[in-house]
């Protein structure tokens, strides 16, 4: 082990219920209603709020998984540590590579989303959206080097001001209730199984959740903590984006939704109360992908101090500094992410994103079955969930559904 890496102690541990469930729903929110909408309901049209149903529900089967192994191993990782755990070193290799790079390709979407409202709400072109959410990553990335406390509570500060401001859209929208307008073509319905489709395109709002398996160490009383968080978060996740879709899609339509998909819901909110509407939802979505990208680069910074603790990642990833941070894998999942910002293409990357973690979440439903952690049943229907909503993904992906 590298000798500058020193593991939280008790007095460290920063994350309690409060905090722990605020980075979980910052980790899926931000990334969630505000990136993924206008793709699902492009999919899905009337029936988007189902797909968010079922979606929530094969999330907190998983979730169930997720904090019953993560109790079960007593150590942060997630899947990469249930593998390495169970023995199988190679699997852990390629899995906690390609976890620190899907979270990574995560982080810029998020930048993209938080550049894009910033534009839009000043009427700037695309390269102020792209130096937006540059600035996004670089602000943020210094918020975690100055350690979990700060981070916890920029967190905690987000997910609230946001919660209140899309739930205040979704009442206006379910006020004025028109569920015709959730068409995308009027009088042209799309059929139950768009839903089912529905459901694998969404899988992208939902991954935040398993961050809080990275911070296992950094939480106090971690296995009472994370086992209310985690299924808190998802719960109260679920029903934000089943309101939102229902009540954005009805202020602004279905189709100036998916016209318009990196700003979606800030139409909605300029046709729910105007102006102030619109600033008011612009706001909550740069807050939003602001505490996702917080969020991410918290956890898998800490994911990558634990692969290069088992020698699976190059050490440096375990340095931490005088704040007790890990510096250079905040740093380096930064600077990447920059990077990816520059290559845009939101639609694909929230279908490409949605087919990794799909895959993983039925990963670990697996293991929870055969190592009996949790509920079987419970992990059964996450492991179904999974599996089928991704085969449904890759049909639409190929043209055929």
């Amino acid at each position: 082990m590298d000798s500058n890496v020193s593991a939280p102690s008790g007095s460290e541990r920063v994350l309690g219920p409060g905090g722990a469930w605020a980075m979980a729903v910052g980790g899926m929110i931000g990334g969630g209603i505000f990136s993924t909408l206008g793709v699902v309901i492009s999919v899905a049209g009337e029936w988007t709020w189902v797909s968010f149903l079922l979606g929530g529900i094969v999330a907190l089967a998983s979730g169930h998984s997720y904090s019953a192994l993560t109790r079960q191993v007593g150590q942060s990782g997630g899947s990469y540590a249930y593998l390495r755990e169970m023995g199988w070193k190679t699997a852990s290799r390629i899995a906690v590579w390609v976890l620190v790079a899907g979270y990574t390709l995560t982080v810029s979407v998020y930048a993209v989303t938080f550049g894009a409202y910033a534009a839009f709400a000043f009427g700037m072109p695309h390269w102020v959206a792209l130096l937006a959410g540059i600035a996004a990553i670089v602000i943020l990335a210094g918020v975690n080097l100055l350690g979990a406390t700060e981070a916890t509570l920029l967190e905690k500060v987000a997910v609230w001001g946001k919660l209140a401001i899309l739930l205040l859209l979704a009442g206006v929208g379910l006020w004025h209730w028109a569920p015709e307008r959730l068409m995308l073509e009027a009088g042209d319905p799309v059929g139950f199984g768009s839903a089912l489709i529905g459901m694998g395109v969404v899988f992208m709002a939902y991954e935040g959740f398993q961050l809080l398996s990275y911070d296992y160490e950094e939480m106090r009383d971690a296995p009472r903590t994370i086992a209310v968080a985690m299924p808190l978060a998802i719960i109260v996740t679920t029903i934000t984006y089943i309101v939102v879709s229902l009540g954005a899609g009805m202020l602004a339509g279905a189709d100036a939704i998916v016209a318009n998909k990196e700003v979606a819901l800030a139409i909605a909110g300029r046709e729910a109360l105007g102006v102030a509407g619109f600033i008011a939802v612009s706001v909550a979505a740069t807050f939003s992908a602001g505490s996702a990208i917080n969020a991410t680069v918290f956890a898998t910074a800490r994911l990558a101090e634990q692969a290069a603790q088992d020698g699976e990642m190059p050490a440096l990833f375990a340095s931490r500094d005088e704040r007790n941070v890990p510096w250079f894998g905040t740093i380096v999942i930064s600077a990447v992410a920059i990077v990816l910002v520059l290559v845009g293409g939101i639609e694909q990357l929230v279908e490409g994103g949605s087919f990794v973690f799909l895959i993983v979440f039925g990963l670990v439903n697996w293991l929870a079955i055969i190592r009996r952690a949790g509920q079987r049943w419970i992990a059964a229907i996450g492991l179904t969930g999974s599996c089928g909503a991704a085969a449904m993904l890759i049909l639409h992906l190929l043209g055929i559904a």
